[in-house]
């Protein structure tokens, strides 16, 4: 296994104990923490050049326009993006996937046109396309989970007939389940539909080449990539991008405004309306180039390793059930143990100083599919050394004696 534990000193928040305990922070498909370098960035802006972007002549205004853009090129570089200017900054993925349901799905799709979704979705990548559909009467249609948690692809091409739009996840915040978002994409394109892609979970753990995906829209966050909280990303094809009306209307947004008319800027700032979230962007550059720095390849390859492992021993529990036997996954593991609900798993282990996940993980349709209300989440990172996952074992073993069930 990769030793990427040197990087742990660089996380403030690692070195601290909750009740006690040293903290073991088990909860990274929620969100990430945060370097020190990325935290100095956010504080360096206040300190030294809080201004506005893109409006001043002055000094601590170009300065925080010449940070600003130069996050949007470092995001391009980190997914292959053809351009930077197709980087449009928002507040989450949750955003970035409104954006193109209220413009470019309003502006082109009717009455009877379908969008192709899957059952493992977030509810951020269903909810959207719900209010659509009351709106315009769309129809949705979904790509099926097998019970080991993989799409089911086997009648994709007869589901893609008449579809506009394909909305899926890369990878599922609850299985782990790594889709194949490129052989996806191939297919829809072939249908003549769009790709939109929701890399909330893939950008922050695994190498992503948009030119190799060749999606039209892709979604993600900064917080679970070591960023900062509110700011996200959406990318999309610049051709796409300028037929799409704008999202949001005022300021920064504008070429030139009459009384009785409107012309609008030229991408990105055609969707980055008023003052845009300069800090969280900025924050986000530096965490772009501390990932770039231990390589997502690196990141990756460590990942698969930890859930390898940490399936291998939480499978030694017994009346511990996994959901989720992709082969191809990342290191979200999502479980529940035999009489004991997920949320006195989480209280128990957080007495041991143990942050796992508990609930259903904003995905209430597929748990419906697994017939579960809530599972709990361990869910790793870079950071995370081997020596957690017995800490979480044991930690499980305690919670079950506790219940009475034998360990």
């Amino acid at each position: 296994m990769m030793d990427l534990s040197r990087y742990r000193k660089d996380f403030p928040i690692l070195q601290q104990t909750v009740k006690g305990r040293p903290l073991v922070y088990l909860d990274n498909a929620a969100t990430a923490q945060k370097p020190l370098c990325v935290i100095e960035a956010v504080d360096q802006y206040y300190r030294e050049y809080n201004s506005n972007v893109h409006r001043g002549l002055h000094t601590l205004s170009e300065r925080a326009t010449r940070a600003y853009e130069e996050a949007r090129e470092k995001v391009a570089r980190f997914i292959r993006a053809p351009r930077s200017e197709e980087i449009i900054f928002t507040r989450n993925t949750t955003e970035s996937i409104n954006l193109v349901a209220y413009t470019w799905a309003r502006q082109f799709l009717k009455s009877g046109d379908a969008i192709l979704l899957s059952e493992m979705e977030h509810h951020s990548n269903l909810v959207p396309w719900h209010l659509l559909r009351e709106e315009r009467q769309i129809e949705l249609r979904f790509i099926p989970v097998t019970p080991a948690g993989e799409l089911d692809l086997s009648q994709l091409k007869s589901l893609l007939d008449g579809v506009k739009l394909v909305a899926v996840t890369h990878m599922s915040n609850v299985l782990g389940t790594v889709n194949p978002v490129e052989m996806i994409t191939a297919e829809a394109h072939a249908a003549g539909a769009k790709v939109l892609i929701d890399g909330a979970q893939a950008v922050p753990h695994m190498p992503v080449d948009l030119q190799a995906i060749d999606c039209d829209f892709y979604a993600f966050s900064g917080h679970k990539m070591c960023g900062p909280t509110g700011v996200g990303v959406l990318w999309a094809k610049s051709e796409i991008l300028r037929e799409m009306p704008p999202f949001l209307g005022g300021g920064e947004m504008i070429h030139e405004v009459f009384l009785d008319r409107s012309d609008y800027a030229d991408i990105p700032n055609k969707f980055e309306a008023g003052t845009p979230n300069i800090a969280q962007a900025i924050g986000l550059g530096a965490a772009v180039d501390y990932l770039s720095e231990i390589g997502m390849d690196n990141v990756w390859r460590h990942e698969q390793e930890m859930a390898a492992l940490a399936i291998e021993k939480l499978k030694s529990i017994k009346g511990l059930r996994i959901f989720g036997e992709s082969a191809h996954r990342g290191a979200a593991i999502s479980f529940e143990i035999e009489g004991v609900h997920p949320h006195d798993l989480a209280t128990i282990l957080d007495e041991q100083g143990i942050a796992i996940r508990a609930g259903h993980h904003c995905a209430q349709p597929l748990m419906r599919k697994f017939n579960v209300q809530s599972t709990a989440r361990a869910s790793f990172y870079f950071y995370n050394v081997p020596e957690e996952i017995d800490i979480l074992v044991e930690g499980l073993k305690t919670a079950k004696r506790m219940f009475g069930y034998v360990t």
